[in-house]
């Protein structure tokens, strides 16, 4: 059995400018507390993530510890989408809508800066075939604190070509990047145990299952 979170409906569509709102408290908290190698990550790199649907979007939750210098923008922008975000701080989900073919999928990236990022993804076993032209039309927010920061980041089901049912489980996994040089952390919640960083390792996903409601 393949690794599963629990993406439970929320009916109403809340504000994304709430990080209090208390429908985060509904979904089920996941930590990324390992490298992509599968070696156990120093907590103060630690992350929680929590996802949550509604009948218009999916959304995304990373809550960070930063106990180490951001490695951010001096000048974000979030009107548009920023170019190798990859190289900086930054929460990712890739995301499959079809459960036959994990290798075509959706990278998103978002910064402690707002600042967001949107592939379209076909990875094949030679070679990476990637959309740069694609958009999601992703709403994003983030706060940074003391030793902390937090993004959500809201995507509407236009951007998969289908809304999820109850039930329903799509392949994907979750990942932060934190620090520079030899000192460069990749976190990952499905660790892909590549020979080098790589997150884009479809075989290595987990599972998002939609469910209509949380019974806890």
């Amino acid at each position: 059995m393949k690794p599963e979170i629990n993406i439970f409906y929320i009916a109403e569509n809340f504000a994304l400018e709430n990080f209090a709102n208390k429908n985060w408290s509904k979904a089920q908290s996941v930590s990324l507390t390992k490298y992509w190698s599968g070696e156990d990550a120093p907590p103060e790199r630690g992350a929680t993530v929590r996802l949550l649907w509604t009948d218009a979007n999916l959304l995304v939750r990373f809550d960070c510890q930063q106990h180490e210098p951001f490695v951010v923008s001096q000048n974000p922008q979030t009107d548009f989408e920023t170019k190798n975000l990859w190289e900086r701080d930054v929460c990712e989900i890739f995301i499959a809508p079809d459960l036959e073919r994990p290798e075509k999928y959706f990278e998103f990236e978002v910064a402690p800066t707002g600042e967001w990022l949107d592939y379209a993804i076909l990875q094949l076993a030679e070679r990476r075939e990637v959309d740069t032209t694609y958009n999601a039309g992703i709403r994003t927010l983030a706060q940074i604190s003391e030793n902390s920061f937090s993004v959500i980041f809201s995507i509407g089901w236009n951007a998969f070509g289908k809304k999820p049912k109850p039930s329903d489980e799509w392949p994907g996994n979750l990942f932060r990047c934190v620090g520079t040089g030899k000192n460069r952390g990749y976190l990952a919640w499905q660790p892909t145990l590549a020979a080098v960083p790589n997150f884009h390792v479809p075989q290595a996903f987990g599972r998002f299952i939609f469910n209509k409601s949380n019974s806890n």
